[in-house]
């Protein structure tokens, strides 16, 4: 299988605190892989590395073929990128950005048109095309920049918190948008705190903690290598210890247990609350949380890490 993204024993160093601690991983062309971790975990260092923003200090990669820092500007054609922060210009309207950025790519005028009429089209901002970007909501921004991502039709492409802090629409059209991009062969890099939306978008994810990657598995692996296929939670009507299921952790108000076998789990559950007077107050079956996967993956306890989707800051 052909490899979009190749990276051996990478290493970045700040004032003496290293980033990315010599890490190895491939990313298969035509799927989208998903990259997480906490803030400060080396994940924006990564992504700026792969797409030549900053040189690596150690070790070395390559994107679509070619060198991320001897073939910088050759990797650079075939990738877009939407960092979390929109870049655009902000006194310059939707279109102008659009052009721009198909200037710098050697797009014909033509031709360019063509392509920003279509993709502003797509994600419904074409009405807003000559307003400036200072004026658009964050979610009509955050179309706009994908808009511009994909303006060169790039093989790869690297999100960063794509849909973070979007309104509902925005956050389905561009999940819409990133699906249709797989299907129709190109690469999808994906950094994210939102366990829901890796968990419908990517095939494979790699988990980084401390500048090192932790694992790399599908989904549904990585759920069952965190002891359980599924996550039950309950709270009862007063405070108590759950006696007798050792793996139950403790979730706000109430109690979290993995399980392979939810059905067994429920009725041990209700069996202990008749027998110890307690009351149900809510039992819930869910699959467990990108929180829940890194917490066990890393050994993380009560007060180290804590993922929240609308968690804005990466290293």
């Amino acid at each position: 299988m052909k490899e979009a993204i190749t990276a051996k024993a990478l290493e970045k160093t700040f004032n003496g605190f290293k980033a990315v601690d010599c890490i190895s991983f491939t990313v298969h062309s035509g799927e989208i892989f998903g990259f997480l971790g906490p803030n400060g975990a080396g994940k924006t260092t990564t992504v700026r590395m792969l797409t030549g923003v900053i040189k690596p200090d150690g070790g070395n990669a390559s994107v679509m073929g070619f060198d991320v820092v001897a073939e910088t500007l050759k990797a650079r054609e075939l990738i877009g990128v939407v960092p979390e922060a929109a870049n655009a210009y902000p006194d310059l309207s939707a279109w102008k950005n659009m052009m721009l950025i198909a200037s710098l790519y050697g797009i014909g005028k033509r031709e360019a048109e063509i392509r920003t009429a279509e993709l502003l089209k797509e994600f419904g901002i074409y009405e807003r095309r000559d307003s400036k970007v200072k004026t658009l909501s964050k979610g009509m921004k955050q179309r706009l920049m994908l808009s511009m991502a994909l303006v060169s039709d790039p093989e790869l492409l690297f999100l960063d918190e794509p849909t973070s802090g979007l309104d509902v629409m925005s956050a389905r059209l561009i999940r819409e948008k990133i699906i249709e991009l797989s299907e129709a062969g190109k690469t999808v890099f994906l950094t994210s705190h939102n366990m829901e939306e890796v968990n419908l978008l990517c095939e494979r994810i790699g988990v980084i903690n401390h500048g090192k990657i932790v694992t790399i598995d599908s989904p549904d692996n990585l759920r069952h290598r965190i002891g359980g296929a599924l996550a039950v939670d309950v709270v009862f009507n007063r405070d108590v210890k759950l006696a007798g299921f050792p793996d139950a952790m403790r979730v706000r108000d109430g109690y979290r247990l993995y399980t392979t076998e939810p059905h067994d789990t429920i009725c041990s559950i209700v069996d202990f609350a008749l027998h110890s007077g307690l009351k149900i107050v809510s039992l819930n079956v869910c699959l467990p949380s990108l929180e829940d996967i890194f917490l066990r993956l890393t050994g993380e306890g009560e007060g180290g890490l804590h993922l929240h989707d609308d968690d804005n800051n990466t290293t």
